[in-house]
Order: C-alpha cells, then structure tokens, then sequence
C-alpha cells in the first residue's frame, strides 16, 4: 500500500492549528491523516505485540523519589498547554506503534513527528568507547571521498597479516551506532584474527542523518554510483587499492538500516562484492521516502512490481527475529524470496529447512535455498523469541542477543562457500 505523502503535513497542520480549534479537533485530524495511510490507531494497538525487553537498551529514567515529587506538586496540577496535548497523543500512538522519533529529518523538517530510527524508546546512544586491539594488529582510522560526499570508516588489520591476500568485509552499522560500538557488538573483529580478514567499518555522520542511519529510503541512494551506495562502494575500492585484498572474496554485511543499505549495495554492485549479508533489514528498494519507510518497517515492502531487484544477484543470508516490533518479520520472508528470485533468473530453486537450538539459548529455523547444481543462492535464519539485535553478539556493543545463533560466525562460513 502506498502511503499518501501529505499525511505527516496534515498531523503537523493538526498541531499548529491547536490554539484556534482546540486539541480534540487536533486530535481527530490526526487520527484521519493516520487512518487514510492506514496506520489507524484502532488497529495498530489490537495487531503490534509489546516490545521485547533486550539487556542491551537503557532503561528509561526512574521517577523522581516520593519525597522530591512531594516538593513539587505544582507541576503534577498544571494541565497541559493544547500543543502539548496533541504532541502527547501523537507520541503516545507512534509509541504503541514500535515507532520511536529519531530517524532524523533527512529532507523532512517536522518537529514534532519524526519517524522511526530503528530503536525503542529508552535507548541511549552509545559513547565511542575504545575497542580491545589484540597485540600485533591494528584497527585504523580512514577518510573516503567522491562527487556524493565523505565518510570516515576504521579498518580492522588483524594481528595474522603478513602480506598476503585476505578477504575483505564490510560492516554497516545500524542506527545511532558507530564503527566501534558495531565492532564490540558484533565481534566481528575477533572473528578476522580466527579468519585471517580484514574487517571496514564506514560511519555514517550526523549531518547526513541526525540519527546516523543509512539513507536506504532514498531514491538518490538507491543507485549505483550516487548518493551513499557509491561512497560504500568506494571505501571498500580503496581498502583493495592500499592492501593486497582477495577480489573474489569481498562482503558487504549490516544490521537494520545498516542492512537494507548492505541489500542496496550489493544489489547494485555484483561486480564489487561476492554476497551480502543482512540482519534485521529490508528488501532492495522497499521504500521511495519516509511515510513509505514506515510503512514498510512496520507491516512490509511495497507490492513485489515496485521493488523488483535487478537480475544477477549475489547469494544472501538473512538473520530476523520473530519477535522484532521494529522491522517487521514480513520483510526477512520477502528479502530471501527477492534475493534468490534476483539470482535464479526464473529457474526453479531448492530449499530445505531445518530447526535448531543453541544451548540454554534461542530456537531457530534455517532454510537454505539452492540451484538445481547444489550452488547456494542463500540461507533465512528465522531466530525464535528474538527481537531487534544482532544475534550471539557481545553485550560490550549496543543492540546484541547473547542468546544465539552468532550471526558474525554464520555469515562468514555462509561467505566462505560462496567465494
């Protein structure tokens, strides 16, 4: 369903037009604005499950202690102002909806309706706090630029280089994160000194998101040499320029908004990257701007006819969990079926599923998807009671479920056999 473009305009018309009609008028536009983009607020409280505590987002503030609030009971008795009223109602409804503000307003000025950055309520970004360096290695910091802009990236150089040629991945943070909070919680630095690969970072700036996400909706951003694709693309050709990187074996791989751009990237760039990893993102193209950005995140893509990938694809494996109230499970079922759809060329595809455990940790069902010779197109790991965070990541970053199956580790054997 395509949403209509105008219906944040009419919400913040809405609350401009308080002081003259009063909140319940407000309150009533704002509902029909929301109702004609098919966000009423009737269903999305009986259809959105509660969010999923995760050990790694900060819990809101405490309430003030019973003695503080007994010294200020002036506050408790001031009825909010009519703007406030309308803003709370439209907070409380985006709220019940998994929606929190934050994902910037990357060509969009709203104040006071923002949409989704990925993350719930409560979640603090996290401090660049220094990653461990194992003795003998380096992880650098780099500077890429062309006609779209510059990015910095930091570049993990294990302690096993020596000159040779290794593989080369790249990992695009999700948002409010950055290359060292991604890097702890997605251990994927460990991983290249046991793999013997080097390991970029890219970091998206606030100047081009205020809530540093990839840009995935964005039309500009959705092709090959322009917007942020080419500087993704680019920072991994210089990275093969200044060290002696196996070309066949270059991976593009992220979470949430960091994945829909890893979709976006290696979809466009099959001659760069080898295979793509995604975990908690989207499919190729899912959406044209913001209001269709929710739409998607919160219910799936568009109809298949308006995100088609190009054919040729690379082979794919997606982790989502069934319990993620952010990024809805809709899309992992419909960025698998679209990356092998993009690699089979219309040939019938084997699949087969098996379900697993980890130990004192989350069930799991994984199905492979191959060509009639046994070649992979990809793999969907359905992770059961998981929400919205990296799978067997580490608690040192942001966004991780300790409880398994560890997505870095999958990824990187996926890659493996696919070089």
């Amino acid at each position: 369903m395509k949403l209509p473009l105008n219906m944040l305009a009419q919400m913040r018309a809405a609350t401009r037009n308080l002081m003259g009609s009063g909140p319940a008028a407000a309150t009533e536009a704002i509902q029909q604005a929301l109702s004609a983009a098919g966000l009423a607020p009737q269903a999305a409280a009986t259809q959105t499950p509660p969010p999923q505590p995760m050990r790694d987002i900060n819990p809101p503030p405490a309430p003030p202690p019973a003695q503080a609030r007994a010294e200020q009971p002036e506050a408790a008795s001031v009825p909010p102002t009519p703007a406030q009223a309308a803003q709370d109602f439209a907070q409380d409804f985006m709220a019940r909806l998994g929606v929190p503000a934050g994902l910037g307003q990357h060509s969009f000025d709203m104040p006071s309706f923002e949409l989704p950055n990925f993350h719930p309520p409560g979640f603090n970004a996290p401090a660049a706090t220094p990653v461990d360096v194992p003795a003998g290695a380096q992880f650098i910091d780099g500077v890429y630029r062309n006609h779209a802009g510059t990015r910095s990236y930091k570049l993990y150089i294990p302690s096993t280089y020596h000159g040779q040629a290794m593989p080369l991945i790249v990992m695009l943070h999700g948002c409010t994160q950055n290359p060292d909070d991604f890097a702890a919680g997605t251990q994927m630095n460990a991983l290249a000194e046991e793999k013997e690969c080097f390991v970029v970072y890219p970091a998206q700036t606030q100047g081009a998101n205020s809530s540093r996400c990839w840009n995935w909706f964005n039309a500009i951003d959705q092709q090959r040499d322009q917007g942020e694709p080419s500087l993704i693309a680019g920072i991994a050709q210089q990275v093969i320029d200044e060290y002696p990187v196996n070309e066949r074996e270059v991976f593009v791989a992220g979470l949430s908004a960091g994945g829909a751009m890893a979709v976006i990237v290696g979809t466009l760039y099959p001659d760069l990257f080898a295979a793509v990893g995604v975990h908690s993102g989207l499919p190729f193209a899912s959406a044209q701007d913001l209001p269709s950005a929710l739409a998607a995140m919160k219910g799936g893509a568009m109809p298949n006819a308006q995100r088609k990938a190009p054919a040729g694809g690379v082979p794919i494996i997606v982790f989502h969990g069934d319990r993620d109230t952010t990024v809805n499970l809709r899309n992992g079922d419909e960025l698998i079926a679209q990356g092998v759809r993009s690699q089979a060329g219309g040939k019938a595809a084997k699949a087969a599923s098996i379900d697993g455990s980890v130990p004192n940790g989350h069930r799991y069902t994984r199905t492979t998807h191959s060509q009639a010779d046994g070649s992979p197109l990809g793999e969907y790991w359905i992770i059961h009671g998981a929400g919205h965070a990296w799978s067997g990541g580490s608690d040192s970053g942001s966004y991780t479920d300790g409880k398994g199956p560890d997505a870095s580790r999958e990824m990187l054997r996926f890659f493996k056999t696919v070089s």
